[in-house]
């Protein structure tokens, strides 16, 4: 028991030290300047259950809120941006060239954003809602969406739905309590979106407690039988931090999915590790071991794909973001039928093996 507790607290110290490390980006790096000029540059559309800042320019806040806002972010992403990366803002000074950077920041009724999203999806059918993790702020959120939307080329509109973390690491409890806050809002977003006649087909990817909240919304979608709006959705969760029994619960209510529902996992993610030790030592779904037959075969029963990426390089010392680095090979998966030996989405457990830059096809 004491080498179970000096574990646990040993885990919990590594955290708030790598969170500690590095200054974290503040909410100037949303002030639009919209004289910039931007050779490349992506629109994300905004729900949120935050509360809007005092003053607007600075987006929205890390407290709750009972109605939903919207808004619209037009980011330009500069020429040498590297993969997986973030190139952060190190001044207020516009400098589209070496950073992300806002041109211009729209608040939005609910009507406005229904006609923008309808009208942006026009084109292909498609959209892609990204739920964030715990310990994240609005301007990490957005940031993060535009390097996922920019990395991956899904030809679909951007949507970001934010929930009010504290972007704090001691805050876990407050976190799971203001995403438990957002699970009406995001099921009210996904009808939302769904119910767009331009919008055929929905990739719904929830990180981490964003998992979570991902899961809960779509239990609620199907206790209340909206069979359209699950059947537009093609749902991936990444190191998903819940519980695994309160996973199988939330799985056979929500019901088969098709496609199959898509996990990422891995076993060396130390947040996850962390987040065990504060649940009572309770296994986390984010780290469902694939090498387990008993596993697989639950996986197979619920029509589940959990997908191995800890062969995925991190540059997140916690090693709970690789799918910051998956986005770059989407491409991958979606088009290689062989890759994960005989279909992409089939239920079961496979590893990920990423193929060697030598070997991909040029663009």
């Amino acid at each position: 028991m004491l080498a179970g507790a000096l574990r646990a607290i040993s885990l919990c110290l590594l955290l708030v030290a790598i969170a500690g490390c590095g200054k974290r980006p503040g909410t100037e790096v949303l002030y639009p300047h919209p004289d910039a000029v931007a050779a490349r540059s992506v629109t994300i559309y905004v729900a949120t259950t935050r509360e809007p800042a005092e003053n607007r320019v600075d987006g929205f806040t890390r407290e709750r809120e009972d109605e939903l806002s919207y808004a619209e972010f037009v980011i330009s992403i500069p020429p040498g941006h590297v993969s997986g990366e973030i190139e952060w803002p190190i001044s207020r000074k516009a400098r589209p060239d070496e950073d992300f950077t806002v041109i211009r920041h729209t608040a939005l009724s609910r009507a406005a954003f229904d006609s923008r999203i309808g009208r942006a999806a026009r084109p292909n059918g498609n959209a892609a809602m990204f739920v964030h993790g715990f310990n994240v702020s609005f301007q990490e959120a957005l940031f993060r969406l535009a390097q996922l939307s920019t990395d991956s080329n899904i030809s679909g509109v951007p949507i970001l739905f934010s929930w009010p973390s504290q972007a704090r690491v001691l805050d876990y409890a407050t976190d799971r309590e203001s995403a438990t806050f957002s699970r009406d809002g995001l099921t009210d977003v996904l009808r939302q979106v769904t119910s767009q006649s331009a919008v055929r087909s929905v990739l719904l990817f929830g990180h981490s407690m964003g998992g979570w909240l991902t899961m809960e919304a779509l239990r609620q979608l199907s206790l209340e039988g909206d069979a359209k709006a699950l059947g537009k959705l093609n749902v991936i969760l990444a190191a998903p931090d819940i519980d695994e029994d309160v996973f199988a619960t939330q799985v056979n209510a929500i019901g088969p999915l098709d496609p199959p529902l898509m996990v990422l996992v891995s076993g060396d993610d130390y947040a996850l590790r962390v987040s065990r030790l504060l649940q009572g030592n309770r296994q986390r779904a984010g780290q469902f071991d694939i090498t387990d037959p008993e596993v697989v075969e639950a996986a197979e029963e619920m029509n589940i794909l959990l997908l191995d990426i800890s062969s995925i390089s991190s540059s997140d010392a916690l090693r709970h973001s690789r799918y910051t680095a998956m986005a770059a090979i989407y491409y991958e998966l979606e088009d290689d039928d062989d890759l994960l030996g005989g279909g992409f989405r089939r239920a079961g457990g496979r590893f990920f093996t990423p193929v060697p830059a030598a070997e991909k096809p040029s663009p």
